[in-house]
């Protein structure tokens, strides 16, 4: 009886060990096909081969491939692949060695009977053989140590950052007027810590508001201030979000009825909000928080409290950190709408140098994007706030955010990320976060600028106590929150055009209607337009008899004021006049008649 012999060793081929081990390190199972093997062949390639079938069969699906692309920002994940790679390697491994071996025992020297092939092997066959292992371990090392850096990224980024140390009295100056700061008692930071609150995490739906802080923070510095602070808002079912800019001036910021430190200042911040930040790491007996996080908690619950939204999370951003990313992702395409100006803007190295930034779109460094986000000499915190929002957007519009993974500059990258960047966000819960992200509509942006007069009252009179601060008016903010996903996002760009021109607009009453003056100028300042009834005569214009309304542009302000011409003349239905009175020093003057429209702020 003749039994047959399976995966016959092809007459005259000898097969080389060697090639028979590289072809194995491209895929399993080719180093046995090569010495004619091909059952043992597809032995050693069928995991291979199902493997990457599941892969393929996961990215042919948006909505996987959303999913694994996120799922890769998960520390879980990260060491799961870490542990993967290692068995990926095991699994290579043995295949490559078998794949010699086969070949080896069907071609052995002439001299040297087939049984005994691993008795004498040749010293060039196990050189090459160690060749190809050491090209396999030193891929799957690779991966290995990318991985491990991905990890110790993430963790760096999630982990508490250490608070800055407690400041002294004259640390805490932020240009508020003695009398608020002796409201500080400092003995109150003595107290013992109360409980914190419980913080409700995302749980996926609903609004998510997240806030952005911007820092300056140099080497031997006790303080913290915090310059820039954006609250981000997504709303997950329509992809929408809205960003609220709060100055860093503002006073009297509500406090959550639950802090210690609400009953100590009457419910109120009383110092510059950009100052909180510090002041509750120097008080653990007025906020409720462990030291590591109190100080970003404190300003989450405030502004939370100033906006009427819960403010669960903070991004913390370090401006130095912040332009090396922007460099090492090959710098941010920005559309400057209109020409930044800074004469004395202040370079790393103390230096002060005149900056001028030309309109239109360009692609800028990261000494650049930081020179545009920062830069306010000529302007004011209000423009530099819509031009920080605008670099947030158009970074997250040019970033892949799996590039934030890419091996050849992983390195770089994390080193950047690291030291630049701290939230509080869940660790566990990024891979829900970057699929939210991936679902963001930059193009529908909702920006706000809570500035004055809309929703801030501004004093800059050092004879009433306040030197320069801002008032909150917390039922326009909180309006404005509430309506910011469903209000016309063509009003909210003309509002950001009459922000960057701040007009001085006048409304007088011209037809013996009590309180008309007074709507009218409210409706305009819901446009966006900053009007003031003048005290004078109680607005009074100087005759009743006006049968419609009279729009005056003085001295030319009609040519730098386009967009105001364009809304006023919209508003009323008639058109400008113009005329030249050097002793008028506002803008423009807005008359009332008896035929105005009775223009109503809505919702209010």
């Amino acid at each position: 009886m003749i039994c047959p012999v399976l995966d016959p060793t092809p007459v005259g081929r000898r097969p080389s060990p060697f090639a028979a081990a590289a072809l194995g390190l491209l895929f399993p199972g080719l180093g046995h096909l090569y010495a004619g093997r091909r059952g043992r062949a597809l032995a050693w390639a069928a995991p291979g081969i199902l493997g990457l079938a599941l892969l393929a069969g996961m990215l042919i699906s948006h909505a996987a491939r959303q999913a694994l692309v996120a799922s890769v920002f998960s520390p879980d994940t990260l060491q799961a692949l870490l542990f993967l790679d290692g068995l990926v390697f095991l699994y290579r491994l043995a295949a490559i060695v078998d794949a010699y071996r086969v070949a080896r025992s069907l071609a052995p020297p002439a001299n040297e009977p087939r049984g005994h092939a691993w008795v004498a092997m040749p010293t060039l066959s196990l050189a090459g053989l160690f060749a190809v292992i050491m090209a396999l371990g030193l891929g799957h090392a690779a991966l290995a140590r990318d991985d491990r850096i991905a990890y110790d990224t993430l963790a760096a980024i999630t982990s508490s950052p250490s608070a800055p140390g407690v400041p002294t009295a004259s640390a805490l100056s932020t240009g508020t007027p003695a009398a608020s700061e002796a409201a500080l008692s400092p003995a109150t930071s003595a107290l013992a810590a109360p409980p914190a609150p419980t913080v409700v995490p995302w749980n996926g739906t609903g609004r998510l508001n997240v806030l952005i802080v911007g820092t300056d923070q140099r080497p031997g510095d006790s303080t913290f201030n915090t310059d820039t602070m954006i609250v981000a808002s997504i709303d997950p079912a329509s992809g929408a979000i809205a960003m609220f800019s709060v100055p860093r001036d503002t006073v009297g910021v509500p406090l959550p009825s639950s802090w210690p430190a609400a009953a100590q200042w009457g419910g109120v911040y009383p110092l510059k909000i950009n100052s909180l930040w510090t002041k509750a790491n120097a008080s653990p007996g007025l906020f409720p928080f462990p030291d590591a996080t109190r100080g970003a908690k404190a300003l989450e619950g405030a502004l939370g409290q100033l906006l009427g939204i819960p403010i669960r999370y903070y991004v913390s951003v370090n401006f130095a950190g912040f332009r090396t990313i922007v460099d090492t992702l090959g710098g941010a395409m920005i559309d400057v709408q209109v020409p930044v100006e800074d004469y004395d803007f202040p370079e790393t190295d103390g230096r002060a140098i005149k900056l001028y930034i030309t309109p239109g779109f360009q692609l800028m460094n990261g000494d650049a994007a930081l020179a545009y986000a920062r830069a306010r000499h000529e302007t004011n915190d209000f423009d530099r706030a819509q031009r920080q929002q605008r670099v947030i957007v158009s970074l997250r519009q040019e970033t892949d955010l799996l590039s934030f993974l890419d091996p050849t500059r992983l390195q770089a990258m994390a080193t950047a990320l690291s030291s630049a960047i701290h939230t509080d966000f869940p660790a566990s819960e990024l891979p829900a976060l970057v699929s939210l992200l991936e679902t963001v509509d930059t193009s529908d942006l909702r920006s706000y600028v809570f500035d004055p007069p809309v929703y801030q009252v501004e004093c800059n009179n050092s004879s009433l106590s306040c030197y320069y601060s801002l008032s909150p008016k917390v039922a326009a903010i909180q309006q404005a929150v509430r309506d910011a996903f469903t209000v016309d996002p063509a009003l909210e760009r003309s509002r950001q055009l009459l922000a960057s021109e701040n007009a001085r607009v006048w409304v007088e009453g011209g037809a013996g209607i009590p309180g008309q003056a007074d709507a009218i100028a409210d409706y305009l300042d819901y446009l966006g337009v900053p009007a003031l009834v003048p005290p004078v005569d109680g607005g009074r214009a100087d005759r009743q008899t006006y049968p419609t309304t009279v729009i005056t542009f003085y001295n030319g302000a009609e040519q730098r004021l386009p967009e105001t011409v364009r809304v006023l003349e919209a508003a009323f239905g008639v058109p400008i006049t113009t005329t030249t009175d050097p002793a008028v020093t506002v803008d423009v003057i807005v008359t009332t008649g008896k035929h105005t429209p009775a223009l109503v702020v809505p919702n209010q």
